[in-house]
């Protein structure tokens, strides 16, 4: 409830309470037999909290955990949901047989795999099997909603006054409190139990994202391009946000040819560069929070140290964690260390740093990672497609990596020049973009270092197919 509270403050406009009974397949076995809460526990807890603080009527609260029938809606509609979230149901209404192998990217149905040919030869989902599912949960959820005596969703509500509690079919069962969960109390008296809001506005109206807009859109509409400067802070969030949405609309997926150059001086917020869209270059210098590259599918961010920064760039984080999450194009360099989760379901962008934390490249299935320096534990767990470069200098990465569908080569041998070659390249791209005295060093020196990195791929991938992924990716 605190949690929810605090959530809505920081003007979310939808809050979902994920129940233990959902979620990934993926997921260890321990995670998924003893991990997590029931939903009912969460989403009575949340509503009752946003009534006691003149939050509710801000932001809808939606829930989700195994959800699959029409009286599952009915029910947390009354504990508190105007939304509802379905996801395990579906996928089995489309064939999944509940095989618990969506990490390995091999589902035998087609449904959670990424490879094409498990998707021609086995997948047999259609669009009328998700339609007619749904249609019989909507049916049943208006035969309750009848039975209840109550014509709409929002009747329903908050209405814990049509719940009744059985009797159970143990002692145990029977003593069960739900006072807690149907609990009406005079702070909520008079208070809304639903949004009334469509959005729930921020404090601003992200100033610098729409400075950013109005000096570019001449530029962007023509298709012509642009350089622009601006100082950048840490209340700035989601910079190049807006802009790379106005880029989508006026030139779809493809973006500009000729790109839209933003450089920026100073500290960055949240989720910079976040949806970055193909024709969006922008250019850091300073450093970043969490969230960098977000989403992106195309241009290209370039996070650099001040002018005259004194300290050793490989040794000094320069991005905040979860950056690059779920990428599918673009290139990423940042001339220090990235924090943990650093390309977590990276699927086509190219990304190097001199640095990370924990679990690098986690259920990464495509694209192109470089670490020129240390890594955290659990490097590549998941990891289906893509391949990564490390710097292991200190001989410590073989204890650090997953084990479990990933191998490592080095590529100093002769069979590897091709690899040797494309990482040269590499290397001199970003030293060239970022000004990195470390990238410099190593090229400086590569015959000597490029005995110490190690090149990950998933065990599944051959050897020979690996650029020319990596290539395609790009494209």
């Amino acid at each position: 409830g605190t949690i929810a509270a605090g959530v809505a403050k920081a003007y979310a406009d939808l809050i979902t309470i994920s129940g233990y009974d959902g979620g990934t397949a993926a997921s260890p076995l321990t995670s998924i037999k003893y991990a997590g809460s029931p939903w009912e526990l969460g989403l009575a807890e949340a509503h009752q909290a946003l009534r006691a603080n003149d939050l509710r009527d801000k932001v809808r609260l939606q829930t989700d955990g195994g959800l699959k029938t029409g009286l599952d809606v009915v029910k947390a509609a009354i504990l508190g949901a105007e939304s509802f979230g379905f996801g395990t149901a579906p996928m089995v209404a489309m064939g999944c047989k509940y095989l618990r192998i969506c990490h390995l990217n091999n589902c035998a149905t087609g449904v959670a795999t990424q490879n094409e040919l498990l998707r021609e030869q086995h997948f047999r989902g259609t669009v009328e099997m998700i339609k007619h599912f749904f249609t019989f949960v909507a049916e049943e959820t208006r035969e309750v909603m009848a039975e209840l005596g109550v014509k709409t969703i929002a009747e329903l509500v908050g209405r814990t006054d049509l719940l009744t509690q059985v009797g159970g079919r143990s002692q145990r069962q029977a003593k069960l409190d739900f006072s807690p969960i149907l609990y009406q109390g005079p702070e909520h008296e008079g208070k809304p139990q639903l949004c009334a809001v469509e959005k729930n506005p921020p404090y601003d109206d992200a100033p610098l994202n729409q400075a950013i807009v109005h000096a570019a859109r001449d530029g962007m509409v023509s298709g012509e391009g642009g350089e622009f400067h601006f100082t950048i802070t840490n209340q700035d969030r989601s910079v190049g946000a807006t802009l790379s949405g106005e880029i989508s609309l006026a030139h779809g997926r493809e973006g500009m040819a000729n790109p839209i150059r933003l450089n920026l001086e100073g500290t960055a917020g949240q989720s910079f560069g976040v949806f970055n869209a193909p024709g969006l270059e922008m250019r850091l210098r300073g450093d970043a929070n969490d969230y960098v590259g977000k989403g992106m599918a195309g241009g290209r961010l370039v996070i650099a140290p001040p002018e005259g920064s004194t300290f050793a760039s490989q040794d000094t984080s320069i991005i905040g964690n979860t950056c690059l999450y779920g990428a599918t194009g673009g290139t990423l360099y940042a001339a220090g260390r990235a924090g943990e989760r650093f390309a977590v379901r990276n699927s086509g962008a190219t990304a190097i740093v001199e640095g990370t934390g924990d679990h690098c490249c986690e259920y990464m299935t495509g694209g192109l990672v470089i670490v020129l320096g240390r890594t955290g534990r659990n490097f590549g767990a998941g990891m289906t497609g893509g391949f990564a470069y490390v710097l292991d200098e200190s001989r410590t990465f073989v204890d650090r990596y997953n084990h479990e569908l990933v191998e490592i080569a080095r590529i100093s041998t002769e069979q590897m020049e091709q690899y040797r070659a494309h990482l040269r390249s590499q290397i001199r791209d970003y030293a060239e973009a970022t000004g990195s005295a470390w990238g410099q060093t190593i090229l400086s020196d590569f015959e000597s270092f490029v005995s110490h990195f190690w090149l990950v791929k998933p065990k599944a991938a051959s050897l020979g197919d690996l650029l020319a992924s990596s290539r395609s990716d790009a494209q």
